[in-house]
This record gives C-alpha cells, structure tokens and sequence, in this order.
C-alpha cells in the first residue's frame, strides 16, 4: 500500500515538475501552451481595434448623417481581407518566395493547420494573428476619405491595395528573407508595414478624391465625441495585443512591450492637451484622443526594443510632430485629411521607426548591446523612403484606375444627403 503512494507521488511529481519549466527551457520546435494561449488572445485584442474600435473611433468624428458609412467601411474591409488573407494574401507576405514577394506555396492554406508549428505556436495561431494586422491598416486609410467616397469604392481600392502594398511590404519587413528584413531594419509590430502605409495611401487618397463639400470655411465638427472616446479606450486596449502579441511569446519582451505601449500614448496625449491648452486657453477630448493615438502609432515599431524612457521621449515628440502635420502641414498645403490618418498614423509611424534606431540602444535604455545607431538609422530612413515612394505610386495608379471605371466620389446630392441613405438606404439615428 505504502509502496503504491510512493508511486503515485512520484508519478504526480514529475507530472507537476513539467509545469515550472521555463519557457526559455523547452526544446525548439516543441508548442508552448502559454505563448498560444497569449497569441490567441493578442488576436481577438488586434480584431477588437478594428471591429469595434476604429469603428466607433471614426464614427464619432463624422457628421451624424455618415455614421453608418463609417461602421460599413471598417466591417466591409474587415470581410473582404479575411477572405484575401486566407486564398492567398498570407501566403505571398509570408511563404519564401523571393526578396519583394511571396510565392503561392500556401495559397488555399495548403501546408497551415494546426499542428504545423511558426516558432512556439501552432502556425494557424500565426496565421489568424497576422490576418488582423492586413485587416486594420487598409481600415485606417477610410479616415483620409470619409463622408465623400463610394462605398463600391472603398472596397476596390481596400482590396487590391491589401494584395499590391499591404503584401508586399509585409513579405519585405517580415519574411525572414525579405529585403527590409536583410537589411537589418526594425519594425517591431508595424510602424512601416502598418502606419508609413497607411499614412502615405491616406495622402494620396486624400488628394484624388478632393476636399469636402464647403471644406475648409463649413464648420465639420465631431457629432459625438463619446463615441470618439470609446472608440479611443478600445484601440488603446486592443493595442496590447498589437504591440505585445508581436513577440509571438509570453516573455518578458512582450511584457516591456505592453509597458511601453501604456507609457508612449499617455506622455503624448499630456502634451497634444497641454499644447492645446497653451494655444486656445482650453484642452480638448479629441486632442486627448487623438496625442494617444498618435502616441501609441509611434511606439508600434520600436516596441519590443525599447525601454520606458524611450517610450516617454517617443510618445512626446511624436505628439509634437502629429499636432504639426495635422494642423500646420494639412492647412498650409491645404489637403483634406478627413480625420487625420497622416498627421496621426503616417508621421506618428515615422517617428516611431526612426528613433528605434537611437532607443533600443541598451546605452538609453533599449535592450540591444553592441547597437550602432547610425548604421541602423541609415535602414530605417531608407525602408521609410522606399515604403512611402513605393505606396504612393501604387495608391495612385489604382484609385485612378477606380475612378476611370466607375468613380470614386458619391454625387453632391449624395454628400449633401449623407452617405448611410444614399449608399446604405439606412440612417444611424431616427432624428
């Protein structure tokens, strides 16, 4: 009897031993529940950003009478990427291919299931994790275009800008043998691939389908900054996921990721509001709402590299440099950038990639010893330049090649009218 307990304690023992074995400890190639467990939930926190997040966050800065448009563009893309990601699009960003594109090899999700492993992951975990990445960034350019384009449209131009731009770029900073990745350049959870992209086509769009009607004289004010402000509180939690779960690991990169994301968006929001409050006597909700975002674009790239310091630099001069491009930048050149994609997400993204090369220094307290900035400056300026003249002249040759088919802009008395009933035949509020 006494021999039998023995047994049985020291079966439960070593049963008990495998669960305090560090991760770092386990054999490579071996799935790590803890890491899956961790990137599973980053997935649902990135998805939560677009849907509903970016929704209500759009949504509430537009005229009442758009708000449907804005929910139906972020919910259309969301459908129309997941289908592009799952026939092909994972497979050119992420299957070997050669420098600039992926080849077919996992179209279909040929070889994906999950018992196939992508480091310590199942690589469908992978899979779904990187399908919200190309899911939200076509859904940050609707902001450019807002309350004035069709939205046959919008789904053109999502959908065939996810597989020329998204893509590749994607395949470029993110494949192991792609050309940005070869370079050295660092791109933590996409400062380049998701924001310079974004920001850039967003300009474009911008331009081509033309101001607002009555812009800038007509006031355009928010019609509901509680629905700004929710939609804020949602992207700020879902950007845990963002930035965290591109570890791919729950280690403790992840967690001074996450860190970092908490610090950069706050010290940006304080100085966009103290900004505002030395300029206008008063600090505004949307200029709380819009520093966070713009602080948290810019900590994207750099976060799994540096340290708080460098998040609380990041996030303050990022905010600088958005409240300029938003506000100095679009007047003097005159642009209607409906709800600030380039000043937010374009500038924020550059400004994120460009001081990674002086922050993940472990000399300011990043975690790279034996780091040469200027080398690694040198990458990042030039992925920056290369990804913005790249996307610009793709954005442009295809929303001209939409508006020479069937158009890009609704009509004026469709913009008048407001969108929800003139594309949706439906209206967000009853008055």
């Amino acid at each position: 009897m006494h021999q039998g307990k023995n047994i049985y304690a020291l079966f439960l023992g070593i049963c008990l031993s495998f669960l305090l074995i560090p991760t770092n400890a386990l054999a490579e190639g071996l799935l790590n529940a803890g890491d899956t467990a961790w990137i599973l939930i980053s997935t649902g926190l990135v998805l939560f950003m677009m849907v509903p997040g970016l929704a209500m966050f759009y949504a509430g800065l537009v005229q009442k009478r758009n708000v449907l448009s804005v929910f139906m563009h972020c919910f259309g893309i969301t459908a129309l990427v997941t289908v592009i990601w799952t026939l092909f699009g994972y497979s050119i960003a992420f299957s070997d291919g050669n420098e600039f594109f992926g080849d077919l090899s996992k179209a279909f999700m040929q070889g994906v299931s999950g018992d196939n492993l992508s480091g310590s992951i199942p690589e469908l975990a992978f899979f779904v994790f990187q399908m919200t990445f190309a899911i939200i960034t076509p859904g940050l350019i609707v902001g450019a275009f807002a309350e004035r384009m069709k939205f046959s449209a919008v789904l053109w131009f999502s959908g065939i800008w996810c597989v020329l731009v998204y893509l590749p770029i994607t395949h470029m900073v993110w494949s192991s043998g792609g050309y940005f990745a070869a370079m050295g350049v660092k791109d933590f959870a996409g400062g380049i691939v998701v924001h310079v992209t974004a920001g850039t086509a967003a300009l474009i769009a911008a331009l081509l389908v033309g101001k607002r009607s009555g812009y800038p004289d007509k006031p355009m004010p928010p019609h509901n900054m509680t629905m700004n402000l929710i939609g804020t509180a949602m992207l700020w939690v879902g950007w845990f996921g963002f930035n965290g779960g591109s570890a791919l690991a729950a280690n403790g990169q992840a967690a001074m990721a996450i860190v970092v994301t908490q610090i950069s968006p706050s010290v940006a929001a304080l100085v966009w509001i103290a900004i505002e409050w030395m300029k206008n006597g008063k600090p505004s909700a949307l200029g709380f709402a819009t520093g966070a975002i713009a602080g948290l674009a810019a900590i994207t790239p750099a976060a799994g590299w540096v340290g708080p310091m460098g998040a609380i630099a990041i996030g303050a001069v990022s905010s600088i440099v958005a409240y300029w491009a938003a506000t100095w930048l679009k007047q003097t050149l005159g642009y209607d950038d409906a709800l600030d994609v380039v000043g937010v997400h374009g500038f924020g993204g550059i400004v994120g990639t460009i001081l990674v090369a002086f922050f993940a220094s472990s000399a300011l307290g990043g975690s790279e010893t034996n780091f040469d900035s200027m080398s690694q400056l040198k990458a990042q300026v030039l992925a920056v330049v290369a990804t913005i003249i790249y996307t610009a002249i793709v954005s442009y040759i295809i929303l001209k090649l939409i508006d020479v088919i069937s158009g890009l802009r609704v009509s004026d008395e469709v913009e008048a009218n407001g969108l929800d009933l003139g594309d949706h035949g439906e209206v967000g509020y009853d008055s």
